[in-house]
């Protein structure tokens, strides 16, 4: 097979990810496994590993070399508590990292496919707020699923999966056509402009999950700090979206309960909720292997021993409540899960990555704010952001959208200041 028929199918599986990603996960697999494989075939085949040495990618293969190391069932205490299947785990990690350097150095190097990668992603945070509304104006959405039982809208999905998603996907989605209508001449584009960030943002409310909002509250500031044009429409959105809130016991109680009612319960008895507690086990766990932690996937086999169950008492946090959110599958945060998974190298190694992939992706971005680009780095951070209750790192099914949004910022980011979709390629 020639060398640009490679490229081509490897554009193909990529752009099919973001639909695997919401509906399919083994096509996702399939399409991230092909675009490795024929990343590397191509590497090798032009005799080029440049991309290798990068920074970016020396950093983050010390990281898995670690959690791979951490992972191994080692005859010492205190190594892999998943064993053989925790040690796998680890080590097909890899294959997230060579997917997102793909990405940048290979696959979105061109304008056009920077721009069918963006209208993939456009096409997602479209299709899981329309799925949202359908949901609440209805009472279930295109596949016959109900809210959730604790009122969120679940979107396209059957179980509570669309805030956080919609939160890390709708300014990518929303800022380029935002931008574009607020700069066209007479007052009914610009009002149509105003009107979609308003609606983009009440949607993350009304699906009634608090990480969503949070993230989008986050975003409206980011996006108005890099845009100054949007900087009164998101003001507008952010009142708005506070007064939705504040209406939601007349126009959704269940949101109002999940949003308001738990989020207080939760913030005013922090180390006796479910969060606080895995926080709690998660931390005692890194702190009695603090070099090497406990493998991956470590805390769901370990969580449940007394020795864990100890509290922080220099943090003056009592012992856990048998089962309440102690005995979990993960523990919730990604910085937390780095620490009990390789200890402090881990959980070092993994802060600076996280960090400079951060950077990198908001590299230039003063001097050249183009939406799409701002709307990456908002996808980035709000992944990246510390304080947040999270899936498992790297779990296919929410991380896999997070290292699309990574490969493609920093494909952008390599042509900055010059416009991501500007008809050049990059050398």
């Amino acid at each position: 097979m020639q060398r640009p028929k490679l490229r081509d199918l490897a554009l193909v599986a990529t752009l099919l990810v973001p639909f695997g990603l919401l509906h399919f996960f083994v096509l996702a697999e399939i399409c991230i496994g092909l675009t490795d494989v024929l990343f590397l075939v191509d590497s090798g085949w032009r005799r080029d590993f440049r991309w290798a040495r990068q920074p970016w990618v020396i950093l983050a293969l010390l990281w898995w070399a670690w959690l791979v190391f951490c992972s191994t069932p080692l005859p010492l205490p205190g190594f892999a508590a998943a064993g053989w299947a925790g040690f796998g785990q680890a080590v097909v990690i890899i294959r997230l990292i060579l997917f997102a350097a793909a990405l940048q150095s290979w696959l979105l190097t061109t304008p056009g496919a920077r721009r069918a990668a963006w209208i993939m992603l456009a096409l997602s945070t479209l299709w899981i707020a329309v799925e949202s509304w359908q949901q609440y104006l209805t009472g279930h959405n295109i596949f016959g699923n109900p809210r959730w039982g604790d009122g969120s809208l679940t979107g396209p999905f059957w179980k509570p999966r669309a805030g956080d998603l919609y939160a890390h996907l709708l300014f990518i989605g929303l800022l380029p056509p935002v931008m574009s209508l607020l700069a066209k001449p007479g007052w009914k584009l610009r009002t149509a402009g105003v009107v979609l960030a308003v609606l983009g943002v009440v949607t993350s409310v009304l699906i009634g999950q608090r990480m969503c909002v949070l993230f989008t509250a986050m975003g409206l500031v980011m996006a108005a700090f890099y845009l100054p044009r949007l900087r009164l429409p998101m003001a507008a959105a952010l009142v708005i979206g506070i007064a939705v809130v504040i209406a939601t016991p007349i126009i959704s109680p269940p949101t109002h309960g999940k949003l308001v009612a738990e989020t207080q319960r939760n913030l005013h008895h922090f180390t006796q909720s479910p969060y606080g507690e895995i926080f709690t086990v998660a931390t005692n766990m890194g702190l009695q292997s603090p070099w090497h932690g406990w493998g991956y996937r470590g805390f769901r086999v370990d969580c449940e021993l007394p020795r864990f169950n100890t509290g922080l008492p220099f943090l003056n946090i009592p012992p856990t409540q048998e089962g309440l959110g102690a005995w979990n599958l993960h523990p919730q945060n990604f910085y937390i899960q780095s620490f009990s998974d390789a200890g402090f190298p881990g959980l070092l190694l993994f802060t600076a990555l996280m960090a400079y992939w951060s950077w990198l992706t908001a590299r230039g971005l003063w001097r050249n704010p183009d939406p799409v680009r701002v709307g990456l780095f908002i996808g980035v951070i709000n992944y990246t952001w510390p304080i947040a209750s999270t899936d498992e790192f790297p779990t296919l099914y929410m991380l896999g959208w997070f290292f699309f949004f990574v490969g493609l910022s920093l494909a952008c980011a390599d042509i900055a200041p010059k416009a991501p979709f500007a008809e050049h390629e990059n050398a």
